[in-house]
């Protein structure tokens, strides 16, 4: 079986591990979100991409779900005293030497998806993991500030150092429409017999991926059972703050909503959790195949169970 799955930072990476025990024998080829890469000290960071790596590889912080194991933060305390941020991004001893890596390839000339194999052929995630695009792609937030008004603030800064705090008032993706898709990644969806989404953020995550152009388009065309999982769960995010920027676009934090914002011309299955049950029928009624199962990623066991239900949905909308 043939798997492609769009996958953000932490939710994409944990449903990952629950779908390849799901799924042992499966090609799974993994689109990454790039629309959270920032440059920093220099350096090209993508979190989104380093967290799948991380997770699946085994060298991620389990209780954060982002950043390495046995961290330290020597030089992110020696930039500190020299005066260097941002200082509310806290980039590790260990997380550093990715980054330099990254930047030092891209630099010599390699494209971000050759950088991102090489990095992996380390940490053997156990998946092919291909940016969505090789191009400079960075989501931004529109938000209104008491000082500067309404302005623009990089998806990073947005999240980690304001928490969500200001309303977004839109989401831009900035760069996407001159994007292409990386190498491979049409291929991929073109040869999936299966593509999935994980619950990762319909918007910043799943929908960045979806901006660039070629990408909606070729899994629609695909012909294969197009699935996904709810980020959703009784009107509340799992995790992060995935209901603000819903907002921004105009969604309500609501399973069957984020069903209906991807629409009945991309998904043919959407998982909700047991506690969203009553949201079964509507989503039904837009022509999505809907089904309520337990999508609360507590540990690898719970995550394979919901990895299975999804590929079981898959092989119903198939059948």
């Amino acid at each position: 079986m043939r798997i492609v799955v769009l996958a953000g930072g932490i939710g994409g990476a944990r449903f990952l591990r629950g779908l390849k025990a799901a799924a042992p024998e499966a090609e799974v080829t993994v689109i990454g979100n790039t629309g959270d890469d920032i440059h920093l000290f220099g350096l090209k960071v993508c979190p989104d991409l380093d967290t799948v790596m991380y997770t699946l590889g085994g060298g991620i912080h389990e209780e954060q779900g982002w950043g390495r194991a046995d961290e330290s933060f020597a030089v992110k305390q020696e930039l500190s005293a020299y005066g260097v941020g941002p200082e509310w991004f806290g980039l590790g001893d260990r997380d550093f030497a990715t980054h330099i890596v990254r930047t030092q390839m891209i630099a010599a000339g390699y494209p971000l998806s050759a950088v991102t194999e090489a990095l992996c052929a380390r940490w053997q995630p156990g998946v092919r993991l291909i940016p969505m695009t090789d191009d400079r792609v960075e989501t931004h937030v529109v938000i209104d500030t008491p000082d500067e008004g309404r302005k623009a603030v990089h998806f990073q800064e947005y999240w980690v150092r304001l928490h969500a705090g200001p309303d977004a008032r839109a989401v831009l993706p900035v760069g996407a429409e001159q994007s292409k898709p990386a190498p491979g990644v049409i291929e991929a969806i073109a040869a999936a017999d299966v593509v999935i989404f994980p619950p990762s953020n319909p918007v910043v995550s799943v929908g960045s991926i979806l901006a660039v152009p070629g990408i909606r388009e070729a899994i629609a065309d695909a012909g294969v059972p197009v699935v996904g999982l709810s980020p959703i769960v009784g009107g509340a995010p799992v995790r992060g703050m995935a209901d603000k920027v819903l907002a921004a676009v105009g969604v309500e934090a609501d399973a069957a909503a984020v069903a209906l914002h991807y629409g009945s011309g991309l998904l043919d299955g959407w998982l909700v959790d047991t506690a969203d049950a009553d949201r079964v029928a509507e989503v039904d009624r837009a022509g999505i195949r809907c089904r309520a199962v337990p999508l609360m990623m507590t540990d690898v066991a719970a995550t394979t169970a919901m990895a299975r239900e999804a590929l079981a949905l898959a092989e119903e909308v198939r059948a």
